[in-house]
């Protein structure tokens, strides 16, 4: 029996009603409580008894989307770790600064330059060094690169991400700046879900996919603007693709 957590954003909110559709199953909805806050969860059983427990990081209450700056990442991490899964899968939108991966494609995070003046942990009281050497989980990243392989049917690219606050996005400098430190894309969540992830020595990788070119970066004109509502609409062609990624990787672990 596999267990595994998924973390998503709300440009792909239909993802979990698409896996429990892709096996059949009702979407049974949990709650974890901490001091940082509760969080729901959707739990899916793919009828072998695997476990699929989905966490969308932007909840709220009320329905409305949290800002990707005041979303509490404690909470949600916390409650990735409650469901005692064997790894952890964030999705993550990204927006590319390379020309090897264009809007619409899947690839994978492999490292992380994160400079946030704000760094995440569950230990503010007394301080623990967690080692982030290696970030992701090698054997989950080698799986996913054949596996999305397959899907897309051509080579994945395999990304450092930078870490930016938003909720605004990117000025063309600051895109720039972090191409010539190594940024590949950016991103708003994925530096302090690592970050407390690596506080937990759970086996954790990052699906990435480029929702829209970086600031500046656009092949067809670089004054070409970001526009969030065509990155939903591209978002939410992929959810096939992602769901198929989740499904092929928990038979590899059976």
């Amino acid at each position: 029996m596999v267990r595994v957590c998924v973390l998503y954003g709300t440009g792909l909110s239909n993802l979990p009603k698409f896996i429990s559709q892709l096996y059949g199953s009702e979407i049974t909805v949990l709650r974890s409580h901490s001091k940082w806050g509760d969080v729901p969860i959707s739990a899916i059983n793919d009828n072998s008894n695997n476990m699929i427990f989905m966490i969308q990081r932007d909840h709220s209450d009320d329905g409305s989307t949290t800002p990707p700056n005041l979303i509490e990442h404690r909470a949600n991490i916390h409650a990735s770790s409650s469901t005692n899964s064997d790894f952890i899968i964030s999705i993550n939108s990204v927006g590319t600064l390379s020309s090897n991966f264009s809007p619409g494609d899947i690839g994978l995070s492999i490292d992380m330059i994160d400079f946030s003046e704000y760094s995440w942990s569950f230990h503010d009281a007394s301080a623990v060094h967690s080692d982030r050497t290696s970030i992701f989980d090698q054997q989950i990243i080698n799986n996913l690169e054949i596996i999305i392989e397959n899907i897309q049917q051509k080579c994945v690219q395999k990304i450092v991400v930078a870490q930016c606050n938003g909720p605004q996005f990117e000025s063309p400098a600051e895109i720039n700046a972090l191409g010539k430190m190594g940024a590949e894309a950016v991103n708003m969540t994925l530096g302090p879900e690592s970050r407390l992830i690596s506080e937990l020595s759970i086996p954790y990788a990052s699906i990435i996919y480029s929702a829209n070119w970086a600031s500046g970066r656009n092949p067809n004109g670089n004054s070409i603007g970001i526009n969030h509502n065509e990155i939903e609409n591209l978002s939410s062609l992929i959810v096939e693709n992602i769901s198929k990624c989740i499904d092929l990787l928990i038979n590899q672990y059976i």
